[in-house]
């Protein structure tokens, strides 16, 4: 039997998605994550927007037209948040966030929950779920070690779809690295709040960090609070021998008034003080970020002030976003902006990224980086340096770290003079 495990969203998603495909492994299923022909397909899903949710069920319904007599089990966020959609649509059987590791038994779980099944609010995991080692396709291994977030920003669903934090023991997270140290070159520890990992278990990142000297492995952070930067934890990095010194640092807004209105807990000039304190560690660490535009109080102003300290912070890379109205959020109740008011400023931003992702990547030109490459495409590898550069390699092989010597921008990154 084959099955498809099909991930949307962040990568606490596909740590998720990870543990399912290691689940049905043992079960001696023949698993990808591709979407193709299969006889069952776990589609787990997405909610950070309205388009996420779209993109969730569109995928459904191509696994239908893929194998109209396949089974199609629904999980996560998008399924947390509104089953019916699913439902509607003749989803098998759909879970939400919490035990979804329960879908590698499909065969006792029960089938064709209709659409009055789907009415209720699936309970969110109270403590954090274990699954044991996950297995990937891909070439680094993300480890998640947190889950759950209660920072209740006014325009996100996700609290309110993991549930509170909680986090992984640190004996789980080290056996977990010392499986895959045998094999993976590079690890990405992950958390949907993984700033505030351990805070429920008198542990935190430092400490976290502390304990992975022992691996010969590249460990990677993934998405921080601005709360979370400061010297132990930095200090903690600089001796982490593997540690790749790629710090994305959530912003959202770079106009104090916006950030109030959004209920995020700090200002910009606090946060540009993080991104110094980091920078006295690591002069040349990429800071990428995520930026949200067309929040419904955004002003012009607002947008000038946000894109002017951006331009200040000298951002590597920025995942600029529009905003997405979320039902059940503080932001859902305000009046959004016109829709050309949106385009202008996503093409702006998205013309700021360009710029600042150009300026930073040039500064590594004609200097060595060392690169794990990934994956192949139009005849080229690319990869990522430590600080997190996509460079496009004709020379070199998949999974291999290769110290290369950039001499020009192409595509998204930079490519090597063969």
């Amino acid at each position: 039997m084959k099955v498809v495990v099909y991930t949307l969203g962040c990568k606490v998603n596909q740590y998720d998605s990870d543990s399912i495909i290691a689940g049905f492994l043992k079960k001696g299923y023949a698993v990808t994550d591709k979407m193709e022909r299969a006889d069952v397909y776990v589609i787990n899903t997405c909610a950070v927007t309205a388009e996420a949710e779209r993109k969730s069920r569109q995928i459904m319904q191509r696994a239908k037209s893929l194998n109209p007599d396949a089974k199609i089990f629904v999980v996560g966020c998008a399924s947390q948040n509104n089953p019916k959609q699913f439902a509607d649509k003749g989803a098998d059987c759909i879970l939400g966030t919490a035990n979804k590791i329960a879908v590698c038994d499909f065969d006792s779980l029960p089938l064709k929950s209709n659409a009055n099944e789907c009415q209720y609010s699936f309970p969110t995991a109270k403590v954090f779920e274990e699954t044991g080692v996950a297995s990937t396709f891909k070439t680094r291994h993300f480890i998640k070690v947190q889950d759950g977030c209660d920072n209740f920003c006014n325009y996100c669903l996700v609290p309110y779809l993991r549930g509170k934090p909680r986090s992984r023991s640190l004996e789980n997270i080290l056996n977990e690295v010392s499986q895959v140290a045998k094999s993976a070159k590079e690890i990405v520890l992950t958390g949907i709040n993984l700033s505030a990992y351990g805070s429920d278990i008198n542990l935190d990142l430092a400490l976290l960090l502390d304990a992975l000297k022992p691996y010969d492995i590249r460990v990677r952070l993934g998405s921080l609070e601005v709360n979370v930067v400061d010297d132990r934890l930095l200090y903690a990095a600089k001796n982490l021998g593997g540690f790749c010194d790629h710090f994305h640092l959530s912003l959202q807004s770079g106009s104090d008034k916006v950030l109030r209105e959004m209920n995020r807990h700090y200002t910009s000039s606090e946060y540009f003080s993080a991104v110094e304190k980091i920078r006295s560690y690591f002069p040349e660490a990429a800071i990428t970020t995520d930026l949200i535009v067309g929040y419904p109080t955004e002003t012009d102003k607002d947008f000038a002030d946000s894109l002017e300290f951006a331009d200040k912070v000298a951002f590597a890379d920025m995942h600029v976003f529009t905003f997405s109205p979320r039902k059940g959020t503080e932001a859902y109740k305000l009046k959004p902006l016109d829709s050309k008011v949106l385009a202008k400023r996503q093409s702006e931003a998205s013309a700021l990224k360009r710029k600042l992702k150009d300026k930073y990547n040039s500064s590594f030109l004609g200097r060595p980086l060392e690169v794990l490459f990934e994956s192949e495409s139009n005849g080229y590898m690319s990869g990522h340096s430590k600080n997190y550069i996509t460079v496009y390699s004709k020379g070199a092989r998949h999974n291999e770290i290769k110290t290369v010597t950039p001499d020009k921008l192409f595509s998204d990154g930079v490519t090597v003079k063969e």
